[in-house]
């Protein structure tokens, strides 16, 4: 009966949501978008060119690798346990990852699952793969390397013991800190511990050199403390690296030295640090003026070196995160170029010292002002080998807060994240401080690709997997706005097939004309045209419409134009930005912060501010057709209601808007339709304004009435109370209203503390409060023929469905154990039945409540592409072979490690059935085709033979044809020494003849 009589409260004749039951109220888990957690690893594979992404064990989420690939390719893997990833690598089809918990996890990039976990005796400090071994070697904190058979899943005999026991016998803790196989010769191992570096010969099976810093007394040392420099110290290492031809190699340690040595005979090159160099020596350190001579100023830790090559490998230079001093303002990476190396054999020694004391030239890529870079990963162009740093085209570094930033390398621009990368990894480039949903017509979106110049493609690998196209009429276009002032716009789809993936960006930064206090508050983008309008903390309202730049490749200076109470603003648009979103008009109030906005789909753009105002746009113009206080407009309404007793309190307090809606109904007591606004504050008011044509100037904007409610207002929507459908400003029903058009509408809002259905502007209506908890966001959705309900996020963390008009619970379901509950008031409620989000800092799940309860998250995209072949190992140079280095290739490693009685692996039992399958196929191709009867006796018993048969018949008949081929060039060489004997004889003869005939001639025979 309740039901009932809300309904005729309402107005409503009919119940829009007969044909649902709670039985239908279930939730899926259709996609999640972002990174769950803070990262803490990267790592790139250029053969598949892929990028992978582990993060930390926090309160958001566990620990996860992500893998992406190009457009919205993505595989996530689950560690064993709950922890963070620590170690992260690439190695041929695999992925390798050392957690927090110790455990050494391997996944395989072709099913795309965990396929063994190894928990080695003592904690994991270094790992150390190669994409031609199928070992992984593991650096132990009690100084030991073990290996472990990533093929045959299982530890392998070959171990290396602390090999700096030697050095120092009373050492206690000396765990590997860094491992590096040469880039030349796999046979060495460059193993690096807390107090120096080691190299170990696999084929000597013994070390063959110690490299230990020490810094005298009186010397600087690298953090130049003049505290310690009265004393020799050795500072602790951090890394150690080879050059990329192995002809030197580095030691990065704790005071930010860099010391560079022969690893021939183990002598010290040079010490030096990013400002100083010969740092080793006692009144030797030289470097640049420093303009606060006399004081001490603290460095960062050495947090990670690469020596990076171009494609000539003699070609380097030193790609440094770390060791400024505390005191530089600016960060980022610092890159020191050294050119050409001196050819090693001829070159002296001071001409050695030279090269690295004196750089070609030295500069910093830039990343974001304070943002201190922990990481870095390097994008080589197409060479997984020289420790992935040859020939690099981008870099991308990990920041402390755990956002990450895209460098072109070496030149450091700042590369964009948009159609570059992942848009999951567009959450932490930089973070997102907002997200709002668009509802775009297919049509308008699979027309909306910008056109910008852009860099090579960094990540090209994978294939997505392939979804059914929902026939939804509009797309659901996510807008993230994030802490740099750019904008992201993207298709986040239905959990279906996206026919538009690529993305759109617009820099706010650029259109306000500054570069500072750019913080994003509201974003509404119109569904039918495109149009975008942006509301700022400072106040501003930015304008951005689809188009073509007249002013491509130009940067022009800007030229103030105001008209109609709005700025001009399209010279400030992106020179690089053929066509897609350019700023129109610029609205400064300067009432305070946006905290409403909205963006019709007829050319208006309303906009309220904590101020009080609220300001409505005609795009026509565009002009200002509007400006008045949200107090103002009670004062002016002629028809004032009221749903409870004024409040003195709230009457004097601040009010502002906090939503605004536009709609087109008839009001109480009119015959015809009108084109509204409806406009809901912080204190419960509701206002209607009336936007009405006048002949030749346009639309003006009347208060049509006002309503007090009892709480906030966070939803209005407007709905034909004859059929239940939306009452929306939409284009078809605007342009009707010429010729009569009517609609029998109803408001529906919902505050914090209740929900309430009425015509406006005034009159009363259906009520329903809720006193245990409080509703954050709210709306209106449809579930196909079963009808129209609303659906509500509460501070219980449920969600709930309510019928209209009866306002009856349908369902409820909980979604706090998907969803962070204290964000639950930025989710959005699409109009098919959607929930974004947010699970974490860094990542919103899209959800459907018209679901089975499944989780369809998981991935089915591929990743690994078998066609893609890692190219040979590099080797050593013929010089280097003829002063006597032996040299191992990764086959001889197989042997070395994996011992004599290894099986056969993987890849080879895999290549020998590829190989009997290939055999069986001709076979058949020559039976079918009516071959000889030999061939046709024999192709039955090598169909029909066992694996091991095949293999012992191939190994016989290489040895016959192999004896046949000996026979032949036994043959041939008897034929040919047969036949040099006939020629000297017949050469023999010819001489003796002529010497007969001229004796003959003489003497007149």
């Amino acid at each position: 009966m309740a039901q009932f009589l809300r309904g005729k409260q309402a107005g409503i004749q009919r119940d829009f949501s007969a044909g649902l039951d709670p039985g239908q109220f279930a939730l899926d888990i259709v996609e999640r978008y972002g990174i769950n957690s803070q990262i803490s690893a990267i790592a790139y594979e250029p053969v598949q060119s892929l990028l992978a992404v582990g993060t930390s064990d926090t309160q958001y989420g566990s620990g996860q690798i992500y893998v992406f690939g190009q457009g919205r390719v993505s595989v996530t893997f689950a560690l064993p346990r709950k922890a963070s990833v620590k170690l992260l690598q690439f190695c041929a089809d695999k992925v390798v990852c050392v957690d927090s918990k110790n455990d050494l996890s391997i996944y395989s990039l072709v099913t795309t699952r965990i396929i063994a976990t190894y928990a080695p005796p003592s904690h994991i400090t270094a790992l150390l793969t190669d994409p031609t071994l199928d070992y992984a070697l593991l650096g132990l904190q009690n100084g030991e390397i073990v290996s472990y058979d990533m093929d045959r899943q299982g530890v392998a005999p070959f171990k290396i013991s602390n090999l700096w026991i030697s050095q120092n016998p009373r050492a206690r803790i000396l765990p590997v800190v860094s491992l590096a196989f040469h880039p030349r010769n796999i046979g060495s191992l460059l193993i690096g511990y807390l107090e120096g570096a080691a190299i170990f010969s696999f084929p000597q099976n013994k070390p063959t050199n110690f490299f230990q810093y020490s810094i005298p007394a009186g010397a600087p040392g690298g953090d130049s403390d003049p505290v310690s420099s009265n004393r020799a110290r050795s500072p602790r290492l951090i890394q150690a690296t080879w050059h990329p031809t192995g002809t030197f190699i580095l030691t990065g340690h704790e005071d930010s030295s860099l010391v560079v040595w022969d690893p021939k005979d183990g002598r010290k090159i040079l010490a030096r640090t990013l400002e100083a160099t010969n740092v080793d020596i006692p009144g030797g350190s030289h470097g640049s003026p420093d303009p606060r001579a006399g004081t001490f100023a603290m460095k960062e830790p050495l947090f990670r070196i690469a020596w990076c090559a171009k494609e000539n490998p003699d070609d380097t230079g030193l790609l440094i995160a770390g060791g400024s001093p505390t005191t530089v303002l600016a960060k980022g990476l610092n890159f020191i170029e050294l050119g050409l190396t001196p050819n090693y054999a001829t070159s002296p020694w001071q001409l050695l010292s030279d090269h690295f004391e004196k750089p070609k030239r030295q500069h910093l890529l830039p990343t974001p002002p304070g943002a201190e870079v922990v990481d870095f990963c390097l994008i080589p162009r197409k060479s997984p080998h020289f420790a992935g740093s040859q020939d690099p085209i981008a870099v991308i570094a990990l920041l402390a807060s755990g956002a990450i930033t895209t460098l072109s390398f070496p030149s450091g621009h700042p590369i964009s994240p948009t159609n570059q990368l992942h848009v999951s990894l567009s959450f932490v480039h930089p973070f997102i401080n907002r997200i709002a949903m668009a509802y775009v017509e297919r049509t308008q979106w699979l027309g909306m690709t910008e056109n910008r110049p852009r860099g090579p493609s960094i990540l090209k690998g994978g294939i997505q997997a392939k979804n059914t196209l929902k026939q939804f009429t509009n797309r659901n276009i996510i807008q993230t706005a994030h802490a740099d002032g750019t904008i992201r716009a993207w298709d986040a789809g239905h959990g279906d097939e996206i026919e538009n993936g690529a993305s759109l960006q617009i820099d706010i930064a650029r259109a306000v004309g500054r570069a500072s206090e750019v913080d994003i508050t509201q974003m509404a983008m119109s569904g039918a045209t495109g149009e975008l309008s942006v509301g700022l903390r400072t106040g501003e309202v930015i304008i951005f419409r689809w188009g073509r730049n007249e002013h491509f490749g130009k940067e022009l200076p800007h030229t103030e134009a105001s008209s109609h109470g709005l700025e001009t603003i399209k010279d400030r648009a992106e020179p690089g930005l053929k066509e897609g979103l350019l700023p129109l008009s610029l609205l400064d109030q300067q009432n305070g912060p946006v905290t409403a906005l909205k963006t019709s789909d007829v050319g208006f753009v309303a906009a309220g501010f904590e101020g009080g105002n609220i300001a409505v746009i005609d795009l026509r113009g565009p002009a200002v057709i509007f400006n008045a206080g949200i107090g103002d407009l009670a004062a002016k309404s002629n028809k004032r209601g009221t749903f409870r007793k004024s409040n003195s309190q709230q009457t004097t307090a601040s009010e502002w808007p906090t939503c605004v809606s536009f709609g087109i109904m008839n009001l109480d007591g009119e015959d015809y339709s009108s084109m509204l606004l409806f406009v809901g504050t912080n204190l419960g008011r509701l206002a209607t304004l009336k936007l009405l044509p006048e002949v030749g100037r346009g639309y003006t904007v009347q208060p049509a009435g006002a309503v007090s409610l009892d709480d906030k207002v966070i939803s209005i929507s407007a709905l034909d109370a004859d059929t239940g459908v939306p009452a929306d400003a939409s284009q078809s029903v605007f342009a009707g209203l010429r010729n009569g058009v009517t609609v029998n509408g109803v408001l529906l809002v919902v505050t914090n503390s209740s929900l309430r259905i009425y015509k406006p502007a005034a009159a009363k209506g259906a009520h329903k409060a809720w006193d245990d908890y409080s509703c954050l966001v709210a709306n209106v959705v449809h579930f196909g023929a079963q009808g129209y309900v609303l659906v509500s996020l509460f501070s219980d963390g449920r969600a709930r469905a309510f019928s209209i008009p009866g306002l009856k619970e349908v369902g409820a379901v909980r979604v706090n154990d998907t969803l962070d509950m204290r964000r639950f008031s930025e989710a959005i409620i699409t109009d098919a039945g959607d929930i974004f989000g947010w699970a974490g800092p860094s990542e919103i799940a899209a959800l459907n409540i018209w679901g089975a309860g499944d989780d369809l998250s998981r991935s089915l995209d591929k990743i690994f592409n078998v066609e893609a072949l890692i190219p040979p190992r590099p080797t050593i140079s013929n010089m280097q072979w003829l002063s006597g280095t032996t040299y191992i290739t990764p086959t001889d490693m197989d042997k070395l490690i994996g011992g004599p009685d290894r099986p056969p692996s993987q890849r080879m039992i895999e290549q020998m059935r590829a190989d009997e399958q290939a055999q069986r196929m001709a076979d058949r191709q020559v039976q079918a085709a009516g071959a000889s009867s030999s061939a046709a006796t024999a192709a039955p018993g090598s169909a029909n033979e066992s694996y091991w048969a095949y293999m012992q018949r191939q190994i016989q008949e290489r040895t016959e044809n192999l004896g046949m081929t000996g026979e032949s060039m036994g043959k041939l060489e008897d034929n040919s020494s047969g036949f040099a004997e006939d020629m000297s004889k017949f050469v023999s003869k010819q001489k003796k003849k002529a010497v007969m005939g001229v004796i003959g001639s003489k003497f007149g025979f």
